[in-house]
């Protein structure tokens, strides 16, 4: 079974709400600059029903380069991760 394309998706969209192509488009990318826009300002963005996107701070940690075995630093970094909602887990397992 293939995935889902973004034409396939918004494809499906526009035929369950019966909204215009053009306006599901419009729609889906607005939601993503404002996903976007609220975890810089304020760390977290719900989507109801489905999870979040949180930002988080990772720990400086040792790693090793798998080439050499060799230990090396790996700095702290803030990473962005999206945490799947309890209903969301249950709907598909």
């Amino acid at each position: 079974m293939a995935k889902m394309t973004k034409s396939a998706l918004l494809q499906a969209l526009a035929e369950k709400t019966g909204m215009p192509k053009k306006e599901v488009a419009s729609f889906l990318e607005k939601m993503v600059e404002l996903a976007y826009a609220e975890v810089k300002k304020n760390g977290e963005f719900v989507v109801p029903g489905m999870g979040k996107m949180v930002k988080v701070m990772r720990k400086a940690r040792e790693g090793r380069n798998p080439a050499t075995g060799e230990t090396i630093k790996i700095p702290a970094k803030t990473v962005v991760k999206f945490r799947v909602a309890k209903a969301a887990k249950e709907a598909v397992l």
